[in-house]
């Protein structure tokens, strides 16, 4: 009975000892719980790019989950610029969630605390900055777009839309993708891939053109390639959209006779893209008479290539132009943007009498 009651007595005493331990030890592992996952206040963060982590003016942190990266690298960069407390409170989150973080740009409004932070992560749920890219834009216009949105540099845009690997990809005969991104409103994260942003762009293109005429696929490249050009001069000329068509019949009517297509939007493209100079107030004598392919008044037929990425207006042109027997056209209107069509040189002249905008 005595030795009964001396186990027993023993069995207490451990309970009371393993109650005691986690008295103490559950307050201690809740104080360091909350110690560890509590976030930073003093926002004395360490920001540097190549740790993937920016800060914007408004404090927003932005941080970038590199694909195929391990959540365990991500808390040496967090915990690097004081972001987080402690790596290995983090590596322990990582063992206890189910999820795997994601890859991708995030955006941290911190404050926040550790669980906050991985749960973002591990939801997957970019940062997509809304991007319009107006019809009518030329490569190096989108290209200072974007990165004035912080998803890729110019010279990155500029380098994947001259990319040979990625202009082949899409049997265009050109040396850039110029007229072949379409005009539109884009949601990409922060510092995305530059040749991302492009196949994105140039495949909505090609979506875009089986709508306008699913015989395209029966075009050719180069057949193709001519039609674009039509269609990035009408961009940049018309101002009407039911003038359009007009517009690229007259320009199809100048071609059939080998007479130079006359389009000042070419010759600005020529002084802006190509030169690199500011927007001209006017298209003088001077600049009628610059040496380049381009120029399509001292060149007939098409230029090289397109001098902007058009639109759905435009690109309906130049398939199905209207067919008419003028060759000229003259802005009536600066208010309205309505325009005088011409069949002869004479009829242009008269038509010049009554209005004195700049002739086409």
């Amino acid at each position: 009975m005595k030795k009964k009651k001396k186990i027993f007595n023993k069995i207490i005493d451990f309970l009371i000892f393993i109650i005691t331990i986690m008295l103490i030890a559950i307050p201690v592992i809740g104080g360091a719980f909350m110690y560890f996952n509590a976030p930073f206040y003093d926002n004395k963060y360490i920001i540097t790019e190549n740790d993937g982590i920016r800060q914007r003016e408004d404090g927003d942190i932005y941080l970038e989950v590199r694909r195929g990266e391990t959540a365990r690298s991500v808390g040496l960069r967090l915990e690097r610029t004081k972001l987080i407390k402690n790596k290995y409170f983090w590596n322990l989150l990582g063992r206890l969630e189910k999820e795997h973080i994601k890859s991708g740009t995030y955006k941290l409004e911190m404050p926040l605390t550790q669980i906050e932070i991985y749960r973002i992560l591990v939801s997957g749920k970019q940062t997509l900055h809304r991007v319009t890219i107006p019809e009518g834009s030329t490569l190096r216009r989108m290209a200072a777009r974007f990165e004035d949105e912080d998803i890729c540099s110019v010279d990155d845009f500029l380098d994947a839309a001259r990319n040979m690997d990625i202009i082949n990809e899409y049997n265009i005969p050109a040396r850039s993708m110029e007229g072949y991104l379409f005009p539109d409103t884009y949601f990409f994260p922060s510092e995305y891939p530059a040749e991302q942003v492009v196949r994105s762009m140039a495949d909505n293109f090609f979506k875009r053109m089986e709508n306008i005429d699913p015989a395209i696929k029966e075009l050719t490249p180069r057949q193709l390639y001519e039609k674009v050009i039509i269609a990035s001069i009408v961009e940049r000329e018309y101002r009407i959209p039911e003038e359009a068509a007009i517009m690229a019949g007259v320009f199809y009517n100048r071609m059939r006779i080998n007479m130079g297509l006359q389009s000042c939007a070419t010759v600005e493209y020529v002084i802006t893209d190509i030169l690199g100079l500011p927007h001209p107030g006017f298209i003088s004598g001077a600049d009628l008479e610059i040496d380049n392919r381009y120029n399509t008044y001292r060149w007939a037929g098409l230029p090289p290539g397109p001098i902007s990425s058009p639109g759905m207006i435009s690109l309906r042109a130049s398939f199905f132009p209207e067919e008419t027997d003028f060759f000229y056209f003259r802005l009536e209107n600066a208010n309205s943007g309505r325009h005088i069509f011409s069949r002869t040189n004479e009829e242009h002249i008269n038509a010049g009498r009554i209005t004195k905008p700049q002739s086409r």
